[in-house]
Formats: structure tokens, C-alpha cells, sequence
């Protein structure tokens, strides 16, 4: 799984330089907007919301900004409609790409996107074309350095009573898998702990790797900040494996 880890650290060590491009709470607010338009504003009786509120509260989203979301989401203020969509692709090295979007134009929005995958060096893929190499999961992403006063036993303990299904060692980070039912819990055991996971969110898992280096390795990269950039585009998977070292050396 050490693509997957590395690269959510990564995005996790740039992500003050995403919050001052304000890119974090638009997403959040679309996210916050959807979720309470398909399960109601009370996030007791609608359990994505509910995670979503705690995602925006960590990134201290003001609570105003929180409730006039979700009040558009409930239909009492006017606001943008936005429809969730979920795209495939391929990417450079023949990666699997799933991109999941929140946008207020669809048309538009697959023709940016497939401009970003063409530019690079990938393409746009059929329906369940890469869907079905990937499990969805509850993924959590603890980097070693920032927990040193844990050791694994307690960290695993603790999740696991929380209703995680496993915890993995992958080099500098653990990595905490469980249902998307039980998502919320382990993340909640995590925090308990001290511990601000470097990712938590429920994720597209792959269920093998595509080992990349050098060009593609580049590209790939290079590809999966473009997307993470769109303002549309809400969460990327890949299921590419790339040395930490290639990563950050492509985002210098």
C-alpha cells in the first residue's frame, strides 16, 4: 500500500498551501451542501454528514460558513446545485484513476477533465473499466514521527476495538483500514490518542499496484496534483506505487 500512504502524506504536508488557495473549504462547503440535500441537516440522522462537519471543523472552518452549507443543502437558502459524479481513467504507465466530482455543470466539467488526463498522458476510460481493481474503505494514514509516543500494539488496540479490520506498517506511516460504517469511529479512536492523522477519509483502496518510475513516475505525479487542483474534482485515487523520493522530487 505504500503508493497510497505516500501520497496521502505528501498532499497531507502541502495542504496549508492548499488552504490559503481556499481549495480545502470549497470543497468542503460542496461536500457539507450535498450530503445534507440527499440525507437532511441533522448530522445525528445522517452519518456522512455528520463525518464531513468533523473534516470541515479540522481544517476550523468557521461554523457559520458549516451551518449556511448545510442550509443550502436543506433547500432554506438559495445556492448552486451540484451533482456528484464518478469518472475512470487511465494514467500514465497504464495507472487505474478514479475521480469523483461535485460540479454545477457536467458537460463541462468531463471536458476539463479529459483535457488534464490527455495533457497528462493519460485518458478518460469507460464506465467499470478500473472500478472494480478497488475496494471502498475507511483509510487512515498515521505518520510515525508525529505519533512517537504511540507504539503499534496500543495504536492497534485502540483501533480495533473501535471496529477497524486491520492495521498495516508500511515503512514511515501506519495505516488503518475498517468498513466505511466504521470509518468514523477509528478516526474518533485515532484523535483520542493524540494523534492528527497526516489522511482520514473513506477511500477507493486498490487491490494491487502499478509500480511506476521515472517518466511516467513524473507524469503521474504531475497528473495527480492537475486534478487535485480542479476545483470540481472532490477526491483522486490511483492505484500507481512511486518512491516517496520521486513524489516529492516531482513537485519540487
Amino acid at each position: 500500500m505504500s503508493g497510497h500512504s505516500k501520497w496521502a502524506s505528501i498532499k497531507h504536508k502541502k495542504g496549508a498551501l492548499d488552504a490559503k488557495r481556499g481549495r480545502i473549504f470549497t470543497r468542503l462547503i460542496k461536500e457539507l451542501t450535498v450530503a445534507a440535500r440527499g440525507g437532511g441537516g441533522d448530522p445525528d440522522m445522517n452519518p456522512r454528514l455528520r463525518t464531513i462537519i468533523a473534516d470541515a471543523k479540522a481544517q476550523n472552518m468557521p461554523a457559520e460558513n458549516i451551518k449556511r452549507a448545510i442550509r443550502r443543502g436543506t433547500g432554506e437558502e438559495p445556492g448552486v446545485s451540484y451533482e456528484e459524479a464518478q469518472y475512470e481513467a487511465y494514467g500514465p504507465g497504464g495507472a487505474a484513476v478514479i475521480i469523483d466530482v461535485l460540479t454545477d455543470n457536467k458537460n463541462r466539467t468531463v471536458g476539463e477533465l479529459r483535457h488534464l488526463l490527455e495533457k497528462g498522458g493519460g485518458n478518460l476510460a469507460t464506465a467499470n473499466a478500473v472500478a472494480w481493481m478497488f475496494t471502498k474503505k475507511g483509510y487512515i494514514v498515521v505518520e510515525k514521527s508525529k505519533a512517537p509516543a504511540v507504539d503499534e500494539d496500543k495504536l492497534m488496540a485502540a483501533v480495533l476495538e473501535a471496529g477497524a479490520d486491520d492495521l498495516q506498517d508500511d515503512d514511515d506511516n501506519w495505516e488503518v483500514l475498517s468498513t466505511p460504517e466504521a470509518f468514523p469511529a477509528v478516526r474518533d479512536a485515532v484523535k483520542q490518542l493524540g494523534i492528527e492523522p497526516a489522511s482520514a477519509e473513506v477511500s477507493m483502496i486498490p487491490q494491487n499496484y502499478v509500480k511506476l518510475e521515472g517518466k511516467p513516475a513524473q507524469q503521474m505525479v504531475r497528473l495527480m496534483e492537475a486534478l487535485d487542483d480542479h476545483d470540481d474534482v472532490q477526491h483522486v485515487w490511483s492505484n500507481f506505487d512511486i518512491e516517496e523520493k520521486e513524489i516529492e522530487a516531482s513537485l519540487a
